[in-house]
């Protein structure tokens, strides 16, 4: 009798919802790690918790678990599935913030121009705020449901007191009050003195406070919406189908109905549909976006292939060896989710300080309330002082400190090549004090090209060029590509070929103006002998990492073309840039530690660590973090996905990979290393002007708490402060559009 013992752990991803602040993260932990051996991590930024529980317990009861804290969580579910209700979410959020804009901008400019107050002004005003402050700002009344029934409070308590109080004022003082009565003007006057309030009406506190912090609310979704392409841009880098051999016959099927063992063939220019072995043919795969080798490999038979790389050159038979999620692409795409996940959690700086803003601000409306009545003052002059301390500290100009210090940050940005994430990206710019950088299109260009002739003694270098470059025109292998290129630039048309021939992974041979020409590795080419002058000129290339294809034409080896992967122009400037800017550079790359170590000497990097694949890249980056390091990572393939995510500031190139770009927190459009110094100075300057406008709009509302508690604090007073700060906050931020 066979028994089957069931694992003791399992592990699960949920998707939570309702969170709205790092807070709310700690609140599902604690409340999934109360069950009976369950281990639960919940990260705030991907709204997702990693549960490892006992094989005992249900997925259902972890849902119920979550549930029960006031949050929704759902059991993994198609990409298409999840990426629809994303979609809804935005969609939603997208109506709102409209929505808000639309009703609250006439309330606004009513409230704040006596000129447009008309009879009866006032009841249009409160028609047009009610459905913002109910319909449109009813996550921040939801959030603030949850947080209250657990003792906890965040922005959104302070937001969702604030603007039902601004309201049901409101509300008090048309109905019952003197304010609903026919011609009632909101005039501007700047003296302190108190007031029962019963004429004030503070409707446009409560619309434009909830628009601004929406807007502010709907552009973080969005950023929280890209964050999963990563994984999307990995998973698109495979073969959508492939033409598998069965009974002698080629049979096009979806890639996910191969089985390992079976045969399929791959033509010039298709991807791999899944790693294996080739059983027949030879070629060169470009494997540079999984390798971030910038050479194509050589393959033929029983050499393993890569599902998800690029068979460049003739057609090979591959059988499978391993499909789905045991692929290398599978394995890369897993290490961007852990990596992902393993990032500190966002600590929304004014999240920060409304855990203690927030409880002091409620206190002290409540102490203003029990002061004036417990001193006899009428019911109406205690609540308008209690009303009006939650009304002045409600952040008004806190709802613009981040989006517009952001917006204009990202604008300049985007004018410079620098295309950041979103505020949490911040931060991590002005802890980072070693930058890791890719090599292949990253400090090179990524693309092969041809950079030295050496020719025997009497032969034209032109010449040499001219003949070769016309037998590497009739191939398609990316070396071949780049002396015929150069050949070109160098001399214009070339000449036509006659009787040409390739030999897979060797080089190719044709007749030129009646010189037979062979052109390519030393194992095909040597044979005809190689003179001393060549021989050293090759052995030099070879030795800094390049590639030495020889030419030989009537017999005879007559020159040595060099091709490498060329460094970027601006790439040693931008070192030293980085360097200024108190980075340490680190070199990392999959690429030999010979062609490492030249392009690290010619840049001026001292630390190089070469021949990475995709895991040594993540793990040199968290070996770097557990010496103490804070790292950026600039990178620009495939393989450097999980690096990015990994690193505390991950930089992608705007020439590279979608996957790369998806991984990372900032984008360098330019595709020019040097924007990344400007990209650090321009996140740090855009960070410091977040925390003034933080500061001066916490400030300039403490300030006035007192003036509100005294029961001094005019409506339109308080009105004129927050446009005041609000003027203050958007200035500042309009500052950083002089970046240079």
């Amino acid at each position: 009798m066979t028994m089957t013992v069931a694992p003791e752990h399992a592990e699960l991803e949920l998707t939570i919802g309702g969170m709205t602040c790092a807070a709310c993260a700690m609140r599902v932990e604690k409340k999934l790690n109360r069950l009976d051996g369950v281990t639960a991590t919940v990260n705030y930024a991907t709204e997702k918790a990693t549960v490892r529980f006992p094989s005992g317990v249900e997925p259902r009861e972890l849902v119920a678990q979550v549930e029960a804290a006031g949050y929704s969580a759902h059991l993994p579910e198609p990409a298409a599935t999840a990426e629809s209700e994303q979609d809804g979410a935005l969609r939603s959020s997208r109506r709102r913030l409209v929505g808000a804009i639309l009703l609250s901008t006439p309330v606004i400019l009513l409230a704040m121009a006596p000129a447009l107050q008309f009879p009866y002004w006032q009841w249009l005003s409160l028609a047009l705020a009610a459905p913002v402050v109910s319909w449109a700002a009813w996550p921040f009344h939801r959030a603030t449901w949850l947080n209250l029934r657990h003792g906890a409070a965040s922005m959104d308590t302070l937001i969702s007191i604030g603007t039902l109080a601004a309201f049901g004022w409101s509300l008090y003082a048309l109905v019952f009050g003197t304010a609903g009565t026919p011609g009632m003007k909101h005039p501007f006057t700047l003296t302190l003195q108190a007031t029962g309030g019963s004429g004030s009406i503070y409707l446009e506190v409560a619309a434009g406070v909830t628009a601004f912090i929406l807007a502010g609310r709907h552009f973080e979704a969005r950023a929280k919406r890209r964050s999963g392409a990563a994984l999307r841009a990995l998973l698109e880098l495979g073969a959508k189908d492939v033409a598998v051999l069965r009974d002698g016959a080629e049979w096009r099927i979806p890639v996910r109905a191969l089985a390992v063992g079976d045969r399929f063939v791959v033509r010039p220019g298709e991807k791999i549909a899944t790693d294996g072995v080739v059983e027949e043919g030879s070629s060169a795969v470009d494997a540079s976006m999984l390798t971030g080798e910038s050479v194509p490999v050589e393959v033929s038979t029983q050499d393993a292939v890569v599902g998800g790389t690029v068979n460049a050159g003739g057609r090979l038979v591959v059988r499978a060896t391993r499909i789905g999620a045991d692929t290398q692409l599978a394995r890369m795409t897993r290490l961007v989710v852990d990596a992902q996940a393993g990032k500190a959690r966002v600590q929304r700086l004014a999240d920060r300080v409304a855990a203690v803003f927030v409880p002091i601000v409620i206190g002290l409306s409540v102490g203003t309330l029990t002061f004036w009545l417990g001193v006899g003052e009428p019911a109406t002059v205690a609540f308008t002082a209690a009303v009006a301390v939650l009304i002045i500290a409600c952040p008004c100009a806190l709802g613009l400190a981040t989006p517009t210090a952001l917006l204009v940050g990202t604008g300049r940005g985007a004018q410079l090549g620098v295309l950041i994430r979103g505020p949490e990206v911040l931060e991590s710019t002005r802890r980072v004090d070693t930058v890791v950088l890719d090599k292949t299109g990253t400090v090179t260009t990524g693309r092969m090209s041809l950079v030295d002739v050496h020719t025997a003694g009497g032969v034209d270098p032109v010449d040499a060029l001219r003949l070769a470059g016309a037998v590497e025109n009739a191939s398609e292998h990316p070396i071949a590509r780049a002396v015929a290129d150069a050949a070109r630039d160098k001399v214009g048309e070339l000449p036509d070929v006659e009787t040409f021939s390739s030999q897979a992974g060797l080089g190719v041979r044709g007749v030129v103006d009646g010189h037979t020409v062979v052109v390519g590795r030393p194992a095909l080419v040597a044979r005809h002998g190689v003179p001393p002058e060549l021989a050293a000129a090759q052995a030099d290339a070879e030795e800094r990492g390049h590639t030495a294809v020889l030419a030989a034409w009537d017999g005879r080896v007559r020159a040595v073309l060099v091709v490498a992967d060329t460094v970027r122009s601006t790439s040693a400037d931008a070192v030293a840039r980085l360097r200024r800017l108190g980075l340490t550079p680190v070199l990392l790359t999959g690429d030999n530690a010979t062609v490492a170590r030249s392009v690290a000497h010619e840049v001026g990097i001292e630390q190089v660590i070469a021949e990475a694949l995709p895991e040594d890249k993540l793990a040199a980056v968290t070996r770097l973090q557990a010496d103490g390091k804070v790292v950026a990572m600039v990178g620009d393939g495939v393989n450097d996905a999980a690096a990015l995510a990994r690193a505390d500031l991950g930089l992608a190139m705007g020439t590279g990979t979608d996957a790369a770009i998806e991984a990372a927190d900032l984008t360098l459009v330019r595709g020019d290393l040097g924007a990344a110094a400007d990209a650090i100075r321009l996140s740090r300057r855009t960070l410091a002007t977040i925390k003034g406008n933080l500061f001066w709009a916490f400030a300039y509302n403490a300030a006035a708490v007192p003036l509100a508690a005294a029961g001094l604090l005019n409506p339109m007073i308080a009105g004129a402060a927050m446009a005041f700060s609000s003027a203050f906050v958007v200035s500042n931020s309009l500052r950083l559009r002089r970046f240079r």
